[in-house]
């Protein structure tokens, strides 16, 4: 008997555990338990030789009539034919390989009754005359008197397909998986039984023979949803784990206060607060006066004021005696941050110098790029305290950043960040943890935010500032040349009103072999994605006159700094660049944002791009200019998004056109992900369920010490490095 944790060869051999190993990865009897059939046929229905196409999938029931052998004459080979008959027809049966190497030849001598299944395919014997025929097909020897009924159950049996690779055949994983099934020996179910019973579910052993071995399709659904659910329940435990730990560490209070900076700041606010924007700010200054560290995730759509809910934040700290830290992805948005949060503290910022306010603080900014003598001058502001709010970039996690008092980490885009980058900022904290607050502008799907962010708890901000304008959208189509020329004549337009445009194409292109910042890979032979490089001396004939202004990654750092300030103060009318910036950038008065080849971003990346439009009360224009075709997934992905400015509901129209990745981490580290039938577009009810039944269980029973089989589950799931990355995370 064999357990989960056995190794494959004590129960296959070695010669099929190696194949299995070096071709699939499949090391014990629980990888290959796990390896589920990518999908399930059945041979259906017999068809008559008569009746048979070319390129059919067919089952028949014939009677052989003929068995011949032949060495093949224009390769080293030999092929055995079986011919069979059922009255209406005759068809060949195929099979290739060495002289006596056949089972075939043995089970089906002239006489035999069989059924056949597989592909049908037709070839031209020197005779002349078109044969169809079947190359290797299944097949099941059936006895005379039962010959019809066991035609209809083989037909109807369901056959488990799966993945396979180079070298490994689907027969032999089949083989394999019965083996095991046959010698699996499980002491206990590692999940509650009064779960099962609540849920309703079938116990593990019967669920593996559920999903490998299915005797009907009801069979087949409750197993998988039995193994859906451990995938779903396992995840959650690992992260109601998480929840509880934070809960239990120290971090220094950070109450509101008042007559303070924030104070002061509310009060000189130029506009009202949306009723989303107080009651997300309430929730976390609750937070920030907890004594246990606060865990959130800030996410909105473009432009939903996350910005000012995050400095409101911030100041809170400072009025508390702590400082706070900015995380952005790039320098460009970093140094976007500085300046909207010093313009928006004004002298609120100045503490310390002339002009300055009673209440205030000051506001350093830290890039690695920056000059000696300012980087010196931002390091010594963060490490004694002078600044009670740091903007960075990854410049912040470097050793030589020190602190004074660090009380929360404001991360932006957190996706964009690795695990041990998000880590080393916490770290900088003496004697607790700070306070953590997650911003991100690309909508999550409620399932991935249950999962992926699941540790965190959640704010959204659903509803848009007031101001905030408009922004059509349409896509500028290949069978319609006249409306790119269009768009040429509207940038024109925009640009004698005085407004600006950005232009935005998926890559450099300055010299051969360049990637920019999106996707720029060529699939099925279509063109190389246009590069901003490349796209510049047309636009310098089809905009003549206008000033046009160049961004990109590869840029040093004070060129990018100087081409985004000369087009925030209106300098440029048109700025030409990568996805650089794709987030954080806010340029009121520009009103038209163009994506060349824009087939070539994803749907939340586009997205994005259009958020950058439309920022103040001008009306906002995108126009998504490709090269694909009607009807294709492309232009069904733009037209889905030129249909809706509504975030979530393309996140989720996102979600649906890529792979979940590994909820755990592995995404990061490279490995193949942990949900194989769990899907988050369409497990929403699973994963809900899921994450109250953990969360009653970890509440009860922290250590999982009255549930061993639960907790052998985890420790196999949460190897090494992902549990170092959920503690990380």
């Amino acid at each position: 008997m064999a357990n989960l944790d056995e190794p494959l060869r004590k129960v296959l051999g070695d010669k099929t555990a190696k194949v299995l190993e070096k071709g699939l990865d499949l090391g014990t009897v629980g990888d290959l338990l796990h390896h589920y059939p990518r999908r399930y046929a059945t041979r259906g229905e017999l068809t008559p030789l008569n009746e048979l196409l070319d390129g059919e999938h067919v089952t028949v029931m014939a009677e052989v009539v003929k068995v011949q052998g032949r060495t093949l004459t224009r390769s080293p080979g030999y092929v055995l034919e079986i011919t069979v008959t059922d009255g209406t027809g005759q068809l060949k049966l195929s099979f290739f390989g060495r002289k006596g190497s056949y089972r075939p030849e043995k089970d089906l001598s002239p006489g035999t009754r069989g059924l056949f299944a597989g592909k049908i395919s037709t070839y031209r014997p020197r005779s002349g005359n078109v044969q169809r025929q079947l190359t290797h097909p299944q097949y099941k020897v059936v006895a005379e008197r039962t010959a019809e009924q066991a035609a209809q159950e083989w037909a109807d049996e369901i056959i488990p397909i799966y993945p396979s690779t180079k070298g490994l055949d689907i027969e032999t994983i089949g083989k394999s998986v019965g083996m095991v099934l046959d010698q699996l020996d499980l002491s206990a179910d590692p999940m509650p039984e009064t779960l099962l019973r609540r849920r309703d579910l079938i116990g593990l052993r019967e669920a593996y023979e559920g999903i490998h071995r299915p005797k009907s399709w009801d069979e087949l659904s409750r197993a998988r949803a039995r193994l859906k659910w451990d995938e779903a329940f396992v995840v959650q435990v690992a992260l109601a784990q998480r929840r509880l730990a934070a809960a239990a560490l120290p971090a220094k209070p950070r109450p509101p206060s008042f007559g303070g900076v924030l104070a002061e700041f509310d009060a000189r606010l130029p506009f009202e607060l949306t009723k989303g924007q107080r009651e997300v700010g309430d929730e976390i200054a609750a937070d920030l006066a907890l004594e246990h560290p606060m865990h959130r995730l800030l996410q909105g759509d473009v432009g939903a004021g996350k910005t000012v809910i995050a400095l409101r934040a911030m100041l809170q700290v400072v009025d508390g005696g702590g400082q706070a830290a900015l995380l952005a992805p790039t320098e460009v948005l970093a140094q976007q941050h500085y300046r909207s949060i010093t313009g928006m503290l004004g002298d609120l910022a100045q503490a310390g110098q002339i002009g300055g306010a009673e209440h205030a603080t000051r506001v350093a900014l830290l890039t690695g790029s920056q000059g000696a003598k300012a980087r010196k001058a931002a390091l010594l502001d963060a490490a004694s305290g002078t600044a009670g709010i740091v903007v960075g970039t990854h410049a912040l996690l470097q050793e030589t950043v020190q602190f004074a008092d660090l009380g929360l980490v404001v991360v932006d885009e957190q996706h964009r960040f690795g695990v041990e980058q998000r880590d080393a900022l916490r770290e900088k904290v003496d004697g607790g943890r700070p306070h953590v607050l997650v911003m991100t502008a690309t909508p999550i799907p409620r399932t991935v935010a249950m999962t992926v962010f699941g540790d965190l708890e959640t704010s959204v901000l659903g509803q848009l500032p007031a101001g905030r304008s408009e922004i059509q959208t349409h896509v500028v189509p290949p069978e319609r040349p006249n409306f790119l020329a269009r768009t040429w004549e509207r940038i024109r337009e925009e640009a004698a009103q005085g407004r600006q445009v950005y232009i935005v194409c998926p890559r450099i292109g300055e010299k051969e072999g360049d990637e920019g910042d999106a996707v720029a890979a060529d699939e099925d032979g279509r063109r190389s994605p246009l590069g901003i490089m490349e796209l510049l001396p047309q636009l310098e004939e089809l905009l003549a006159g206008l000033r046009i202004g160049v961004l990109h990654g590869k840029l040093h750092p004070d060129e990018k700094e100087a081409v985004m300030r000369r087009f925030t103060e209106r300098e440029l009318d048109v700025l030409l660049a990568t996805t650089v910036i794709e987030v954080g950038v806010d340029v009121p008065n520009a009103t038209v944002m163009v994506i060349m080849d824009a087939d070539r971003f994803g749907v939340s990346q586009l997205h994005q791009l259009r958020g950058r439009v439309g920022r103040g009360s001008l009306h906002g224009l995108c126009l998504l200019v490709t090269d694909a075709e009607p009807g294709s997934k492309a232009r069904e992905r733009l037209d889905a998004v030129a249909s809706t400015t509504d975030g979530f509901r393309l996140s989720r129209l996102d979600l649906e056109q890529r792979r979940e990745g590994d909820v755990l981490g592995a995404a990061q580290a490279g490995r193949a992900s942990s949900l194989r039938l769990l899907t988050l577009q369409r497990d929403e009810d699973v994963i809900r369920d899921a994450r109250e039944e953990a969360t009653s269980l970890v509440e009860a029973d922290p250590d999982l010490s009255g549930h061993p089989g639960l907790a052998t589950v985890l420790a196999s799931l949460l190897d090494e490095d992902r549990a170092d990355f959920l503690e990380k995370a």
